[in-house]
């Protein structure tokens, strides 16, 4: 089913889905996309893997002007 949602993916146009997929070594299920370590471990650092790339989204897809800066925790 993933292999299928790639094709599809990758087959939009407009929009392209311009996103990624990451395929483990098929020893589990529900692989999480880090491939240096097991799910069990992984599947602690949800937000260090995938945050920064919602933060990216969000300021590319900003309209002109929208406030970036009070919301983000440093």
């Amino acid at each position: 089913a993933v292999y299928l949602m790639e094709a599809f993916l990758e087959s939009t146009r407009n929009p392209y889905y311009a996103g990624e997929i990451a395929y483990g070594d098929r020893a589990e299920h529900c692989w999480n996309g880090d491939p240096h370590n097991p799910n069990h471990i992984s599947r602690l650092r949800y937000n260090t893997m995938y945050v920064p790339k919602m933060l990216k989204r969000m300021q590319a897809a900003a309209p002109p002007g929208a406030d970036l800066t009070s919301w983000r925790y440093r």
